[in-house]
């Protein structure tokens, strides 16, 4: 299969005033192709303004229900999702990848887990996936969401997730938290440590939740993350997805060299020279090779790839672990040669 197929919009909902929600039609020829694990995203390709975008947007529909939807909220300046907000419909056609991404959850029938998420804004989309996942297929356990926004109006699936909270009354649990806006039974202000603590230690003190799932902007998955270590929970408990990065870059000393590279991409080698100014990404596609991308700014995880020769640095990582980073894995946008020779592998990831 190639990278990307063109698909047919099914239908465009309106989510939010600033949101909508696509749903593609998937032919039975390509069901097989786009089945994907709760809490993965896929890439659109398209061309706006005479230039080709890529974007990663998590599918919001569960497993179970046979769709593949993702949610769009409209970013300020954001090419493709004011596009998607103001003029895409119903009929028309994206290119869209494969689904990709390790924020995931599969079911387990027989098992008998609590989950938490705490998320903000879109970040809503993946874990909307997933509890969806833990109510309709692992029917004995439970899920917790924590969700902040700045109002109920700006709430992404506010409505979905009454209905759902009605539906499993005794499984399904939602905390609101609204920094603009002041609404019955809902907290006021942020995500932060209070929240968090209310949360774990008052309503739902009896629970001991098998994993936490974090995804929204950096600073708010810092935070949580690190109360959640105060309270002893192990990192392999921890699942997170970006949605923003911060703006931290890290200093990479000397970049003033040339490295010869050799890069992997769909079983054929590339081998020729390049500027470690560059990064690994910037110089493949500079060649003319299809290797994988998306947002080019170190959140997602399409433009993985592992050095298995010589060396790289990273100027910017908040997704992949210590261990992984050990075993030769980079973000090929983010990733600097710092060796005279390296081999790169995008396959073996």
């Amino acid at each position: 299969m190639p990278n990307f197929l063109k698909l047919l919009i099914k239908e465009v909902k309106r989510e939010t005033a600033a949101a909508v929600s696509i749903l593609f039609n998937i032919p039975e020829e390509l069901k097989e192709d786009y089945k994907f694990i709760a809490g993965q995203y896929v890439n659109i390709k398209l061309t706006l303004d005479g230039k080709e975008i890529r974007r990663a947007y998590s599918i919001c529909s569960s497993p179970e229900s046979g769709e593949l939807r993702i949610a769009v909220k409209a970013v300020k300046d954001g090419l493709f999702s004011q596009f998607a907000n103001t003029k895409l419909k119903a009929g028309d056609v994206l290119e869209v990848g494969k689904p990709e991404g390790k924020f995931t959850f599969e079911a387990d029938a027989n098992k008998q887990k609590n989950y938490a998420a705490f998320v903000s804004g879109s970040g809503i989309t993946p874990v909307l996936s997933i509890l969806k996942s833990v109510l309709k297929s692992e029917p004995k356990s439970s899920f917790v969401l924590v969700y902040g926004n700045k109002s109920p109006e700006e709430t992404i699936f506010h409505q979905e997730l009454h209905d759902l909270h009605l539906q499993y009354v005794n499984r399904f649990f939602v905390h609101y938290v609204y920094s603009q806006a002041k609404a019955d039974e809902a907290l006021f202000g942020r995500i932060d440590k209070s929240v968090v603590n209310y949360v774990l230690n008052n309503k739902h003190k009896e629970l001991e939740f098998e994993k936490f799932y974090l995804c929204g902007p950096e600073d708010m998955i810092n935070t949580v993350s690190g109360i959640l270590k105060e309270k002893n929970v192990k990192e392999s408990a921890i699942k997170f997805e970006l949605f923003t990065a911060s703006a931290h870059e890290n200093e990479i000393k000397d970049l003033s060299g040339h490295s010869k590279i050799t890069v992997m991409v769909d079983d054929e080698e590339t081998s020729f020279e390049m500027s470690q100014k560059q990064t690994i990404l910037e110089a493949a596609l500079k060649q003319g090779i299809d290797a994988p991308y998306s947002c080019q700014g170190g959140i997602c995880s399409s433009c993985l790839c592992r050095v298995t020769e010589g060396s790289a640095e990273m100027k910017k990582n908040s997704i992949l672990t210590d261990k992984e980073i050990a075993e030769g894995l980079v973000l090929s946008c983010q990733a600097h040669p710092t060796s005279d020779t390296i081999y790169v592998d995008f396959d073996d990831v």
